[in-house]
């Protein structure tokens, strides 16, 4: 069985809402919690880049000072005694490094950016679209099980093609739209959730 989790919002902090208190730019705090769709989400960001001459080293010195949240090495270190892990986020591997190092580099598929020579981000390219979904279908059709957490709606594709899935200290308006998911809002209540997950779906009938 193997376990799927985001990253941003689950394990660490939100790092374009962080570069957002740096900048004083409102709205770089928009996520995939405020915007489903991910490239109207990214073109916005870049666009606010652009305009304000912000560079891919300006993100890099925020995210230096970041750590992961609150509890997340040690909930990751329980996971990973537990599970086989896999990280699926829709950051970047230009952003992600020093964050990854501090929870022990576990593995993570993500997408890249596009930088210039001058360090200017001009675009982004993914792994390949509705990749969160597409790795667990893909998981799962090597014979594994797979539970799968997040907290946003980028995450809920991954979620419903998932044998099961648990949304982790998600907003409200995700709540309401897919009522069908477990809500957990702290690492106890997701680590009661994941074992209990566990046993149903190890029930000889699941299998």
């Amino acid at each position: 069985m193997i376990a799927c989790l985001d990253l941003e919002g689950v394990l660490i902090p939100e790092v374009w809402i962080a570069f957002a208190e740096k900048t004083g730019i409102e709205k770089l705090r928009l996520t995939t919690r405020d915007i489903p769709d991910y490239d109207e989400l990214m073109r916005g960001r870049l666009e606010i880049l652009d305009e304000n001459n912000l560079k891919l080293s300006d993100i890099q010195e925020v995210i230096g000072g970041l750590t992961p949240l609150p509890g997340a090495v040690e909930f990751l270190q329980w996971l990973q005694s537990e599970f086989e892990v896999i990280i699926l986020s829709d950051t970047f591997y230009e952003f992600a490094g020093p964050l990854m190092a501090q929870l022990g580099n576990p593995t993570l598929f993500c997408h890249s950016l596009v930088v210039d020579p001058d360090g200017k981000i001009t675009d982004y390219r993914l792994r390949i679209t509705d990749g969160k979904t597409k790795a667990v279908r893909a998981i799962k059709n090597l014979n594994f099980q797979v539970i799968a957490a997040g907290d946003s709606y980028n995450d809920t594709g991954m979620l419903k093609e998932a044998n099961a899935g648990i949304l982790y200290c998600p907003p409200d308006n995700v709540i309401e739209e897919f009522p069908q998911f477990k809500v957990t809002r702290n690492y106890v209540e997701f680590k009661e959730a994941l074992i209990t997950t566990r046993e149903a779906l190890l029930k000889p009938s699941n299998l």
